[in-house]
Protein backbone atom coordinates (compact mmCIF):
# COMPACT_ATOMS: atom_id res chain seq x y z
CA UNK A 1 0.00 0.00 0.00
CA UNK A 2 1.57 3.41 -1.08
CA UNK A 3 2.39 5.98 1.83
CA UNK A 4 0.02 8.47 2.55
CA UNK A 5 0.72 11.90 1.25
CA UNK A 6 1.32 14.54 3.58
CA UNK A 7 -1.54 16.30 4.87
CA UNK A 8 -0.36 19.80 6.24
CA UNK A 9 -3.09 21.72 8.23
CA UNK A 10 -2.46 24.81 9.91
CA UNK A 11 -4.55 27.79 11.59
CA UNK A 12 -3.05 30.95 13.00
CA UNK A 13 -2.73 34.53 12.80
CA UNK A 14 0.48 35.32 11.70
CA UNK A 15 0.18 35.88 7.61
CA UNK A 16 1.97 33.35 5.58
CA UNK A 17 4.32 33.72 2.37
CA UNK A 18 2.18 31.28 -0.54
CA UNK A 19 5.96 30.81 -2.71
CA UNK A 20 7.35 29.44 0.47
CA UNK A 21 5.18 27.71 1.65
CA UNK A 22 4.72 25.48 -2.03
CA UNK A 23 8.56 25.47 -1.73
CA UNK A 24 8.23 23.37 1.68
CA UNK A 25 5.20 21.12 0.55
CA UNK A 26 6.99 19.74 -2.85
CA UNK A 27 11.06 19.78 -1.46
CA UNK A 28 12.09 16.41 -2.09
CA UNK A 29 9.51 15.11 -4.50
CA UNK A 30 10.97 14.59 -7.85
CA UNK A 31 7.83 13.39 -9.50
CA UNK A 32 5.41 16.26 -8.60
CA UNK A 33 4.18 17.33 -12.39
CA UNK A 34 1.94 19.85 -11.04
CA UNK A 35 1.20 21.93 -8.03
CA UNK A 36 -2.13 23.97 -7.87
CA UNK A 37 -2.88 26.48 -5.73
CA UNK A 38 -5.87 28.84 -4.14
CA UNK A 39 -4.83 32.31 -1.90
CA UNK A 40 -7.97 34.17 -0.65
CA UNK A 41 -7.61 37.53 0.32
CA UNK A 42 -8.95 40.02 2.42
CA UNK A 43 -11.49 42.55 0.13
CA UNK A 44 -12.26 46.17 1.00
CA UNK A 45 -15.73 45.77 0.01
CA UNK A 46 -15.65 48.79 -2.53
CA UNK A 47 -13.62 51.02 0.41
CA UNK A 48 -16.33 49.63 3.23
CA UNK A 49 -14.11 47.68 5.28
CA UNK A 50 -10.90 48.45 7.52
CA UNK A 51 -10.32 44.82 8.01
CA UNK A 52 -12.06 41.43 8.38
CA UNK A 53 -12.13 39.44 11.65
CA UNK A 54 -12.04 35.94 11.55
CA UNK A 55 -12.71 33.49 14.61
CA UNK A 56 -12.82 29.58 14.43
CA UNK A 57 -13.03 26.77 16.37
CA UNK A 58 -9.95 25.76 17.93
CA UNK A 59 -9.07 22.33 17.75
CA UNK A 60 -12.23 21.12 16.10
CA UNK A 61 -11.47 23.50 12.88
CA UNK A 62 -7.94 22.37 12.13
CA UNK A 63 -9.74 18.48 12.64
CA UNK A 64 -12.14 19.34 9.79
CA UNK A 65 -10.03 20.27 7.69
CA UNK A 66 -8.06 17.77 8.39
CA UNK A 67 -10.86 15.08 7.52
CA UNK A 68 -11.49 17.08 4.53
CA UNK A 69 -7.91 16.90 2.97
CA UNK A 70 -7.33 13.43 3.87
CA UNK A 71 -10.46 12.51 1.97
CA UNK A 72 -9.23 14.75 -1.43
CA UNK A 73 -6.12 12.23 -0.47
CA UNK A 74 -8.79 9.27 -1.16
CA UNK A 75 -9.67 10.42 -4.11
CA UNK A 76 -7.18 11.64 -6.12
CA UNK A 77 -3.28 10.90 -6.08
CA UNK A 78 -1.81 13.22 -4.45
CA UNK A 79 1.87 13.87 -3.68
CA UNK A 80 0.72 16.72 -1.02
CA UNK A 81 -1.83 18.55 0.04
CA UNK A 82 -1.87 21.94 2.14
CA UNK A 83 -4.35 24.40 3.92
CA UNK A 84 -3.36 27.18 6.03
CA UNK A 85 -6.29 29.49 7.21
CA UNK A 86 -5.85 32.74 9.86
CA UNK A 87 -7.75 33.83 12.60
CA UNK A 88 -7.81 37.53 14.12
CA UNK A 89 -7.99 40.71 12.49
CA UNK A 90 -6.72 40.95 8.53
CA UNK A 91 -6.69 44.05 6.42
CA UNK A 92 -8.18 44.06 3.42
CA UNK A 93 -5.53 43.13 0.85
CA UNK A 94 -4.30 40.54 3.90
CA UNK A 95 -3.70 36.55 3.11
CA UNK A 96 -6.40 34.60 4.55
CA UNK A 97 -6.49 31.17 3.33
CA UNK A 98 -3.71 29.25 1.02
CA UNK A 99 -4.72 25.88 -0.69
CA UNK A 100 -2.02 23.81 -2.22
CA UNK A 101 -2.46 20.23 -3.68
CA UNK A 102 0.15 18.53 -5.45
CA UNK A 103 0.23 15.94 -7.63
CA UNK A 104 1.76 13.90 -10.76
CA UNK A 105 -1.03 15.60 -12.86
CA UNK A 106 -2.47 18.77 -13.04
CA UNK A 107 -6.17 17.35 -13.31
CA UNK A 108 -5.90 15.66 -9.59
CA UNK A 109 -4.45 18.84 -8.72
CA UNK A 110 -7.17 20.85 -10.01
CA UNK A 111 -9.72 19.19 -8.71
CA UNK A 112 -8.20 18.70 -5.25
CA UNK A 113 -7.41 22.24 -4.17
CA UNK A 114 -10.93 23.04 -5.84
CA UNK A 115 -12.60 20.03 -3.20
CA UNK A 116 -10.85 21.28 -0.02
CA UNK A 117 -11.42 24.97 -0.47
CA UNK A 118 -15.45 24.44 -1.51
CA UNK A 119 -15.70 22.36 1.50
CA UNK A 120 -13.33 24.44 3.84
CA UNK A 121 -16.22 27.35 2.71
CA UNK A 122 -18.86 25.43 3.91
CA UNK A 123 -17.82 22.86 7.00
CA UNK A 124 -14.83 24.68 8.78
CA UNK A 125 -15.88 25.96 12.23
CA UNK A 126 -14.66 29.54 11.12
CA UNK A 127 -17.12 32.89 11.69
CA UNK A 128 -16.02 36.71 10.13
CA UNK A 129 -17.08 39.93 11.25
CA UNK A 130 -16.52 43.09 9.16
CA UNK A 131 -15.03 46.22 10.86
CA UNK A 132 -16.21 48.97 8.85
CA UNK A 133 -13.92 52.37 7.81
CA UNK A 134 -16.84 54.23 9.22
CA UNK A 135 -16.16 53.08 12.88
CA UNK A 136 -19.91 51.46 12.69
CA UNK A 137 -20.57 47.96 14.10
CA UNK A 138 -20.02 45.50 11.67
CA UNK A 139 -21.59 42.33 10.96
CA UNK A 140 -21.39 38.59 10.89
CA UNK A 141 -20.88 37.56 7.40
CA UNK A 142 -23.51 35.33 6.73
CA UNK A 143 -23.03 32.06 4.59
CA UNK A 144 -23.79 31.95 1.00
CA UNK A 145 -25.97 29.61 -0.86
CA UNK A 146 -23.44 29.47 -4.09
CA UNK A 147 -20.84 27.97 -1.17
CA UNK A 148 -22.94 25.19 -0.44
CA UNK A 149 -24.11 24.49 -3.82
CA UNK A 150 -20.56 24.29 -5.04
CA UNK A 151 -19.42 21.73 -2.29
CA UNK A 152 -22.44 19.98 -2.95
CA UNK A 153 -21.31 18.51 -6.70
CA UNK A 154 -19.46 17.17 -5.18
CA UNK A 155 -21.78 14.54 -3.65
CA UNK A 156 -23.34 14.10 -6.64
Amino acid sequence: MPASPPVVVRIQAEDFDPAAEVAALVAGKANVGAVVTFTGLCRDEAGRLSALELEHYPGMAEEEIGRIARDACRRWPLDGILAIHRHGRIAPGGNIVLVAAASRHRRAAFQAAEFLMDYLKTRAPFWKKEHLKSGGAGEWVDARESDSADADRWTR
